[in-house]
């Protein structure tokens, strides 16, 4: 492996493109502090046909939303988009990369306008993990219904208070493990730290509903069953156990930045996969095939 740092730009809305060494946040920022901000992320490619930022519009109104459920004054779309567009053009790293939306409440000493910037930062290799992953699943700690009348509880809602997510990729990896799952008090499949959850059972492709379960209204899951609808192929919600996964005809963890991910084992469980399923939902998704 190279020992070499990836390519990485931060610009700043009202400032522009910054040098990465620039501070920026303040010590008493309520994102550092409290976790009291958002953030959304966006897949960039830049390749022969040119520089690409994948379902922009989907992602910065989804930070829209979560800026509207924590009562934060979100930025005027038009200058994400300017300062996307001045970003996109001072990036000159080809492949993928990953392109992060910051949105702080601001200072706690005083109050003060929200902080937003943006980082492009350059992608891991993800193909291993677009062949196949292991997975396992850990107990949220709630019921698959515990958001219904909690909007406190911020269901939904893309926080940068991620400590929780984080920790859960590290018991997976401290497990031998490659993915971790959530599984509701009451037994549910829910979504991963940070994919959202497909499983492919009775001629249809299901994805976890978000109303009451907390779970975010993934992008990525979105494109895709609006490109499965017009291929004729059934789409809808449900709530899947472990046992039901076992039994299916397919499962992926599906992320705005990895792509299709599918699960080949769960709770050491073989899990069907189907290579060929897995590149047309790839491919449907702006994705690369297995290769």
């Amino acid at each position: 492996m190279s020992d070499t740092a990836p390519a990485q730009l931060l610009a700043v809305l009202g400032r522009g493109v910054v040098d990465i060494a620039v501070p920026l946040l303040s010590a008493d920022d309520l994102g550092v502090t409290r976790g009291d901000g958002c953030f959304d992320a966006v897949r960039v490619t830049y390749d022969a046909r040119g520089k690409r930022a994948h379902y922009l519009e989907e992602h910065l109104a989804r930070l829209a939303r979560s800026a509207a459920a924590l009562q934060i004054e979100a930025p005027a779309t038009a200058s994400w988009h300017e300062l996307v567009t001045t970003s996109l053009a001072a990036w000159n790293t080809p492949g993928e990369a990953i392109l992060k939306f910051v949105l702080t409440r601001g200072l706690e000493s005083a109050p003060s306008a929200p902080v937003g910037y943006l980082t492009i930062t350059q992608s891991p290799d993800h193909a291993a993990a677009r062949r196949g992953v292991t997975a396992m699943t850990l107990d949220r700690g709630l019921r698959s219904d515990a958001f219904t009348e909690a909007p406190w509880l911020l269901g939904g809602v893309k926080t940068i208070s991620y400590a929780v997510n984080v920790a859960a990729r590290r018991e997976a990896a401290n497990r031998g493990v490659d993915e971790a799952i959530f599984r509701s008090s009451d037994g549910f499949l829910l979504e991963g730290p940070t994919s959202g959850l497909v499983i492919a059972a009775d001629d249809r492709l299901w994805t976890t509903p978000t109303t009451g379960t907390g779970v975010l209204a993934s992008v990525t899951i979105a494109a895709l069953f609006a490109a499965a609808r017009q291929h004729e192929v059934a789409t809808g919600e449900a709530l899947f156990t472990p046992a039901d996964a076992y039994e299916a005809d397919g499962m992926w963890l599906v992320s705005a930045i990895r792509g299709m991910l599918p699960v080949v084992e769960l709770d050491g469980h073989a899990i069907h996969h189907d290579p060929a399923v897995t590149s047309v939902l790839a491919k449907a998704t702006g994705f690369p095939g297995i290769a």
